[in-house]
């Protein structure tokens, strides 16, 4: 029996259909949900969200948020969420560039250091989620 996953950001619904599991970053450690898992509340933190359907897998890049686990729904409250067949590596590489020069360049404030080290982390998400689809092509389980 498979369970409805629903990934929402502030944007758009980025995700709705019913899945065999989903691998998830939690704030303390990667979580995997099965269909009738127990209730439950967590923040997210940041890394790749992976879905099981069938034979096939797909993975997002997501970024901090909340996920809420009732008996046959997952919601992800994510505030990004990129498929990785949609992230644009080349745009990936750039946002790491860009965040490298800042952190190295050493002339900044605490939160501009601060969002440097936030935005180098999420291009080298997205590089990571974007990559292995690449390399691996759309999962399939045999």
């Amino acid at each position: 029996m498979p369970i409805q996953l629903d990934i929402v950001t502030p944007e758009r619904l980025a995700f709705s259909e019913e899945v065999d599991a989903v691998t998830l970053p939690g704030s303390e450690g990667e979580l995997g949900i099965l269909p009738h898992h127990a209730p439950l509340v967590s923040t997210l933190g940041a890394g790749e969200l992976r879905i099981r359907k069938g034979a096939t897998e797909e993975s997002f890049a997501i970024f901090g948020g909340f996920l809420q686990v009732l008996p046959t729904k997952v919601v992800v409250l994510a505030e990004t969420a990129d498929m990785a067949s949609e992230i644009d590596v080349e745009k990936a590489q750039e946002a790491r560039r860009e965040a490298e020069k800042a952190l190295e360049s050493g002339y900044h404030e605490g939160a501009d250091l601060s969002a440097a080290r936030a935005a180098l982390t999420q291009a080298l998400i997205r590089i990571r989620v974007a990559e292995r689809r690449h390399r691996e092509g759309p999962r399939h389980r045999g």
